[in-house]
């Protein structure tokens, strides 16, 4: 750089290799004119190269001013004067200097209490269940709708509109009032003249072949279910749902008018198991139209699940159904074309077809009435 050159030069970290320009303060020359020479250096960590500039006060000059020495210094968890809230751990604590003495702090009376005795008039309290009602065995009696179901003559659905309509009648007195209770081991009950005896309850499961109605009796003499079961037990049992002319599979059949009413009734969603075999193969695209649900002409309809049978063709497949709609399974497969050849009752409920050969029956054991009592609870 030439000798006479008027620019300052820079410095790099050394001393300035120029002269300094000096700042050229403005024409004003008010008091609050600025020289870049008052201006404080920036420090980055040591020592300051410049004056400090001390910290100028508030124009305010009460004894509330504020000053940064005063700021009090942070504490985490060593000592501190910070009068922050007491606490019994670490972190800011209030200086006992300031804590209030229990003489200045406000004495608060603790609340007294009646003794509380136990009231000798109030009843017992067990872990027992509700009180039994009327019907219990301490009484005996049962409503007149039971018994009528117990005898084998219906539902006491059924029974309550028997009831209604003036046909049954208890020690020669007409019954209109449904609830009516009843003793079984005294009192007489006629249902159109005929006495009722409380029947023994009786369960038997047939596996039914083709070309038998699910009907207690046929006006055109055709075979019927009853046919099969009528040396079961002396007392009159009835099936429980239907199954067509031509679909086989599991029936259960009951005097239990109270559980056959229930098993029938779609609130309780018992599950059916069928096996079908249709006139061709099933496409994967209405296996999946029929997993999805259809619209037919009485409603919606979806199944629980539906596959190919094991080990089958595409014809044989598996439905799991709780619908108790007429004719279900078979109008499913005819809304898309497909004609049934052939449909079984695998399952039903609790109940399955094992050792149970077509055209038998057998009675069932108690575990598996349990059973059943417990799925429609």
């Amino acid at each position: 750089m030439a000798d006479n050159d008027p620019r300052p030069g820079k410095s790099f970290g050394g001393e300035r290799t120029g002269d300094k320009k000096p700042f050229a303060s403005r024409s004003k020359s008010s008091p609050g004119s600025f020289n870049a020479d008052d201006r404080p250096k920036r420090s980055f960590g040591g020592e300051r190269t410049g004056d400090k500039k001390p910290f100028a006060p508030r124009a305010k000059s009460s004894g509330g001013s504020f000053n940064a020495d005063d700021k009090p210094k942070r504490s985490f968890g060593g000592d501190s004067k910070f009068a922050g809230r007491p606490s019994s751990g670490t972190g800011f604590k209030r200086p006992a200097s300031d804590r209030p003495n229990d003489t200045d702090r406000p004495q608060r009376s603790k609340p007294t209490y009646d003794k509380i005795t136990k009231d000798r008039d109030a009843p017992e309290r067990t872990m027992r269940g509700r009180k039994k009602g009327p019907e219990s065995k301490d009484t005996g009696l049962i409503r007149l709708n039971r018994y009528i179901s117990n005898a084998g003559i219906c539902s006491r659905r059924k029974a309550d509109e028997l009831i209604a309509a003036g046909v049954v009648s208890v020690n020669g007195t007409v019954i209109n009032e449904l609830g009516h209770k009843v003793d079984p081991m005294k009192d007489e009950i006629r249902y159109n003249g005929e006495l009722l005896k409380r029947e023994k309850m009786v369960y038997v499961l047939l596996n039914k072949p083709k070309d038998y109605i699910t009907t207690t009796e046929d006006p055109q003499e055709r075979r019927t279910v009853m046919h099969l079961v009528e040396k079961a037990s002396k007392e009159r049992i009835y099936p429980v749902g239907r199954l067509d002319r031509n679909t086989t599979g599991l029936l259960l059949m009951t005097n239990d008018g109270d559980l056959a009413d229930k098993l029938s009734h779609p609130r309780n969603s018992i599950t059916k198991l069928y096996q079908v075999e249709l006139n061709k193969s099933l496409t994967q695209g209405d296996m999946n139209k029929i997993g999805f649900g259809l619209e037919l002409e009485d409603g919606a309809i979806k199944p629980d699940s539906i596959s190919y049978v094991a080990g089958g063709s595409k014809r044989e497949i598996g439905i799991q159904i709780h619908s108790g709609k007429n004719r279900i399974v078979r109008r499913i497969f005819e809304h898309l074309g497909y004609e049934v050849v052939k449909l079984d009752r695998a399952v039903y409920a609790n109940l399955t077809k094992k050792d149970l050969p077509r055209g038998r029956w057998r009675f069932l054991e108690e575990k598996e009435v349990i059973q059943l009592k417990h799925l429609i609870q």
